[in-house]
């Protein structure tokens, strides 16, 4: 039995330290807020309830592995809900797609912009199918060695091709390359320092589906919190980690200042490796995605029907997510805004005739400043700085004997399928006790 540490309570250290608990480990989770969750908690107000960070996810599998290995399975606990429409796009020209979780249905969705165009996102799609297969076998599966990857990954990895230049290639629609780069760039990156590769999102969420949890997302933190305490997991918040404490070229604590230390046999790193000194030199050439704008609205009366998001294309670049909780009669909607903001998010939103300013009830506004201090770091990882960036990261091993990485900042992407798999990777190089 080894005496861990998870430095972390978002959704990849909760994770890890279920699954090393489930091993036989004596651990301790260690978090600086008050309450654990991260970005994958809820934000409250008048009534209100909204996600904090993801409405939802792909990949099931990932949560329901979770459960399963280091406990009772998720369908006793969460109710996992498939969305009928993965996100709608709307565009400059004043057309729109809604793009649902099938082959068929993108095909269909697809032609109904323009003749064929159904069968080049099809093919688009497609090509991505031995990039996935690759991916989870040799990547997201197994824990990799950077300095030592088989050919195959060793191959995708190194490829020089982009997305920006793979998607202008692809398509003449330019529509059809905005769906296709939408997911990166509403994580902060610029396309043209992204792999091409990174565009497999579009084949995972066609062929995996999109999901929420009833309730919101956060109660998919609620469980895991339960999880810890049935595994017998320690958990302290309000409690910062200062750093390692290593000797012999391995970690043997965690300093947690004023002269107090934790010592340890593992150290789980399930934040931003920058706030840890020791490990702050070694991701020194990594630079920290940026999180968009965020307001939280609470509405009243009659709001447009959308779907639970909307993508509306432009500069800003605006995302709303509907599936807040609200009073009878009311909704909750959240907005996210990148690019050049000069205005209020609302009045952007009136220009695509989605004027909801007089239904304003409860307003929460959150800067990118505001979510970084609030969660200890970027929940979107690492941006993307080109081909050698998946490299320069840590994760699930790292230089220092004992210390793993888990999280966004430890993945070549955000969102739970990643996080989670990053903590199932770890678990899997720290074995069983």
């Amino acid at each position: 039995m080894a005496r861990v540490v998870v430095v972390g309570g978002g959704f990849a250290g909760l994770a890890a330290a279920a699954r090393l608990a489930k091993l036989g480990h004596e651990v301790t989770l260690l978090e600086r807020s008050a309450t654990l969750g991260g970005a994958l908690g809820r934000v409250e107000a008048d009534g209100f309830t909204w996600d904090a960070g993801p409405s939802w996810t792909t990949l099931p599998a990932v949560v329901r592995d979770l459960f399963r290995k280091s406990g009772r399975p998720v369908e006793r606990e969460l109710d996992l809900v498939p969305l009928d429409v993965v996100r709608e796009h709307r565009f400059a020209d004043g057309t729109s797609v809604r793009v649902p979780p099938s082959r068929a249905g993108q095909v269909a969705a697809f032609d109904a912009l323009g003749p064929g165009l159904g069968q080049r996102w099809a093919e688009h799609v497609a090509s991505y199918t031995e990039v996935w297969e690759t991916l989870r076998r040799e990547y997201l599966e197994v824990p990799w060695d950077p300095a030592a990857p088989s050919r195959e990954l060793a191959a995708l990895l190194d490829s020089r091709q982009t997305m920006h230049r793979l998607l202008r290639r692809r398509f003449k629609d330019e529509r059809l390359a905005l769906v296709a780069g939408h997911p990166a760039v509403a994580e902060g990156h610029d396309l043209r320092n992204v792999p091409a590769w990174a565009g497999v999102t579009a084949y995972v969420e066609q062929r995996f589906g999109a999901w929420t949890v009833e309730g919101g997302m956060a109660r998919l933190a609620d469980a895991l919190t339960a999880r810890l305490a049935t595994r017998g997991v320690t958990v302290r918040t309000g409690t910062t980690v200062r750093d390692l404490v290593v000797r012999a070229g391995r970690v043997v604590a965690v300093d947690l200042g004023a002269g107090e230390t934790l010592d340890a046999d593992v150290v789980v790193v399930a934040v931003d490796p920058r706030l840890l000194p020791t490990l702050a030199p070694l991701v020194a050439r990594t630079m920290p995605a940026i999180p968009p704008v965020v307001a939280h609205l609470g509405l009243e009366g009659e709001v447009p029907d959308l779907p639970h998001e909307l993508v509306l294309h432009g500069d800003p670049l605006l995302v709303v997510r509907t599936g807040g909780g609200a009073p009878e009669g009311s909704s909750a909607w959240t907005v996210h805004g990148r690019g050049k903001l000069a205005e209020d998010l609302l009045r952007a939103l009136a220009r695509h005739r989605i004027d909801v300013r007089a239904n304003v009830v409860t307003r929460l506004d959150r800067t990118p400043r505001d979510l970084v201090e609030r969660w200890g770091g970027s929940p979107l990882g690492v941006v993307w700085q080109g081909r050698s960036t998946v490299r320069r990261r840590l994760g699930p091993t790292t230089p220092v004997a004992g210390v793993y990485a888990a999280g966004a900042h430890a993945t070549p992407g955000a969102g739970l399928p990643y996080v989670g798999l990053s903590a199932a990777l770890v678990a899997q190089a720290v074995g069983p006790a």
